[in-house]
């Protein structure tokens, strides 16, 4: 058996969830990956996965497993990428995992370029606003709103995350315009519950941080979700300008307290800090920096 083979395809089952889904991928049958997995586990000794009619789940040494043959196979794919040189063409599946916003409105238009630019790199998008376990999830790179809080990991700053305040000009005309911070702490606020400070907004004015408690009667854990509760009318809400700027452009949205500057939150590619980053990570957090620097909306 060929035991890295099988390696490689345990490690599609486990991302994919099921072998008739590896099997497409590799051109082979159920059967077959079955048969190869289940050659794995005679091999090692272990069970690896516990399999139902509905899903299948790793066992404790299963999910150990998977965590080092990851490692392993990224190490390996390198060490093929540079002794092919560098001039070589990255290949492979590459899975990003991203908030459902930034996937939608930031990674999925640049999708095109960058398949046309590597022909041979499948790209997976893994979109969740929750928390995603980049080794235990099987995750190449992720694109994350927020400050790099592991040690074991690597952040590639890509851009600052502008926030604007806005709200419909319905909310404005029933509950009327806050002309500073603090007046938010009289109107219905919409937040995101997902950030470790979820009722605190901060603003600068003139050299000046100013920090406002604000409270609503809704708050979800999707950024869209926010968004279309702002169109609503619902309240005001804290938004990226890429996610508002076609509102504020077509006059469903308003931007309130333009003299503040909302807090700006970094948006930052982060991977696996390994002694080798996998070639066609390396493009891809490339492509994504020099293309989303080239973006006006996300100034």
């Amino acid at each position: 058996m060929d035991q890295l083979a099988a390696m490689r395809t345990f490690v599609r089952v486990v991302q994919t969830g099921s072998f008739s889904s590896a099997g497409r991928e590799q051109s082979s049958s159920q059967a077959t990956i079955s048969k190869r997995v289940a050659g794995l586990e005679t091999l090692l000794g272990v069970k690896l996965l516990v399999r139902s009619s509905r899903e299948l789940s790793l066992t404790e040494t299963g999910r150990v497993y998977y965590e080092k043959c990851i490692a392993i196979l990224m190490e390996l794919d390198e060490a093929d990428a540079d002794a092919r040189s560098q001039t070589a063409l990255p290949k492979g599946i590459l899975r990003i995992a991203a908030p459902i916003a930034i996937a939608r409105l930031v990674i999925a238009p640049l999708i095109k370029t960058f398949i046309d630019q590597y022909p041979e790199i499948k790209v997976e998008i893994v979109a969740a606003d929750a928390h995603v376990d980049l080794i235990a999830d099987g995750i190449d790179v992720a694109v994350r709103a927020k400050k790099l809080e592991d040690s074991s990991l690597v952040a590639r700053h890509l851009f600052d995350n502008p926030m604007l305040l806005v709200a419909s000009p319905d909310y404005l005309q029933v509950h009327g315009r806050p002309a500073k911070p603090e007046d938010l702490a009289h109107h219905n606020c919409i937040v995101y519950s997902l950030l470790s400070s979820v009722n605190i907004w901060h603003f600068s004015s003139k050299g000046e941080n100013i920090t406002v408690q604000v409270k609503g009667s809704f708050q979800s854990n999707n950024g869209d979700t926010n968004l279309e509760a702002a169109l609503a009318g619902v309240g005001i809400t804290q938004l990226p300008v890429w996610m508002v700027h076609e509102y504020l452009n077509n006059g469903r949205l308003t931007q309130i307290l333009t003299d503040y500057t909302a807090a700006s939150i970094p948006l930052n590619a982060i991977y696996p800090q390994n002694r080798y980053v996998p070639l066609k990570v390396r493009c891809f957090v490339d492509f994504l920096k020099k293309n989303l620097a080239e973006n006006p909306m996300l100034m």
